[in-house]
């Protein structure tokens, strides 16, 4: 019987990713206890990450198996990430990297404390090696992207998701799929009338996984 690589199913991995699945169960609890002041429509990105500072906001765990299957299937050699919040997408995909053989993940983040937080267990799990935080502003840092970007996962701000697309485009070779997450919410509206308007270079497909998915590819 051959041996194949399977990141997720190690132990350490398996800890990471339940413990904070777990702490993202209580996320609904959190967010009711922040004191919003007047409301995300007046705060700036930052200002709203560190208000969220303490919320996960995860993926779904059936949509980490099917960013790892995606990874898994492209062989990308930059994955591009924005909105790590604590770093549970990042594992999948790293997971997905070191099977793969070869690659990195970039992924980039607003919040210190999330970024503090997923620095340690990218440290436990050991896949620390394959993960660069790019703290700040997603416009700002992934503007000097030094490759292209194989693979895209947008899930941060709802309301930067085409921002960061469009600015990302100079960098997606044809063939490239960028997925977006949780595209039921009102927010994600520009970005999906984006990317389903053909005139605009992608076939773009939605997928019912958890808020759902919207998986592009780059024409």
């Amino acid at each position: 019987m051959t041996h194949h690589a399977d990141t997720l199913t190690e132990p350490r991995v398996q800890a990471a990713l339940r413990r904070m699945f777990e702490e993202a169960g209580q996320d609904d609890a959190v967010a009711s206890r922040i004191d919003w002041g007047s409301g995300t429509a007046s705060m700036s990105p930052q200002e709203h990450a560190d208000a969220a500072a303490e919320i996960y906001m995860p993926i779904s765990a059936a949509g980490g198996e099917l960013l790892y299957s995606l990874v898994r299937a492209v062989h990308p050699d930059t994955v591009v990430e924005f909105g790590m919040s604590y770093g549970i997408s990042t594992l999948y995909l790293a997971a997905a990297v070191r099977d793969n053989g070869a690659g990195r993940v970039v992924t980039t983040e607003l919040s210190k404390e999330k970024i503090a937080a997923a620095r340690r267990t990218f440290a436990d799990t050991g896949l620390d090696d394959l993960i660069t935080v790019l703290e700040g502003d997603a416009r700002d840092r992934l503007g000097g992207l030094d490759a292209p970007a194989g693979f895209v996962l947008l899930d941060g701000w709802k309301d930067l998701c085409l921002p960061v697309l469009k600015l990302l485009e100079p960098r997606l070779a044809p063939g490239t799929l960028v997925v977006a997450d949780d595209t039921s919410f009102a927010s994600m509206r520009p970005y999906l009338d984006y990317v389903r308007d053909p005139a605009n270079g992608y076939r773009s497909v939605a997928f019912p996984v958890e808020d759902g998915m919207e998986i592009s590819c780059r024409l």
